[in-house]
């Protein structure tokens, strides 16, 4: 299990080397092997409220699992999610939610900051979100200074900064959280959507989920 000791001793090394707790995360199936996957399963948080855009009442939720430094969800979220919100969660016609799916410590550590900072607040959570998956580059190389600078854009200092990442109640719930997408969702890696409760894994082009999300709209 990731433990909030180490995440702050390997947040504290120069040159932080990836854990390798992927293996760990959502290795205990037990959760919920004799479960079936539903629309239900999707719709509702586990541990942590979710993070959303858009009404709730809204016709189509798309449900997005996400990491931190994953290069595709950062496309996604550079290339293709500002067509979706202009065009669909704007108007009030989508709601969009977003949930970590954290593949090692630099992963669980952006994820606690953005927690942190957010207080539960969704616009300044996806604001927290843009930056880190703009400069993913250097949440990897460089992650202890990273946190600290895109903590201080958002008026923290290093002291709370530190205290964001020694939430260990916080950090149990993103552990959580993740084995439950992974033992109860079967999600294998990110990004992976759902569309009204339908998985759909890897990357689709804007075209693709505008295809989608109309017909969605119509039936």
């Amino acid at each position: 299990m990731l433990t909030r000791p180490a995440l702050v001793a390997a947040l504290s090394l120069t040159g932080l080397v990836a854990l390798a707790v992927l293996a760990r995360l959502p290795s205990e199936r037990w959760i919920a092997a004799r479960m079936a996957q539903d629309g239900s399963d999707v719709a509702k948080p586990v541990s942590l409220p979710d993070m959303a855009l858009g009404p709730a009442d809204a016709k189509v939720t798309i449900v997005e699992y996400a990491s931190l430094t994953c290069p595709h969800c950062a496309d996604f979220n550079r290339n293709i999610f500002p067509k979706i919100k202009a065009q669909y969660i704007d108007s009030g016609k989508v709601r969009y939610v977003f949930r970590e799916f954290p593949r090692d410590i630099k992963d669980a550590a952006g994820s606690m900051l953005a927690r942190g900072i957010a207080k539960g607040d969704c616009a300044k959570y996806f604001a927290v979100i843009d930056i880190l998956f703009r400069h993913q580059n250097e949440l990897l190389e460089k992650t202890p200074e990273t946190l600290v600078r895109v903590g201080k854009q958002a008026g923290l200092g290093q002291q709370a900064v530190e205290e964001c990442l020694r939430d260990q109640a916080l950090l149990d719930k993103l552990t959580a959280d993740r084995k439950f997408a992974v033992a109860v969702l079967k999600i294998g890696g990110t990004p992976t959507f759902f569309l009204n409760g339908e998985m759909i894994a890897g990357e689709l082009a804007f075209e693709e989920f505008d295809k989608r999300i109309k017909s969605l709209l119509k039936s």
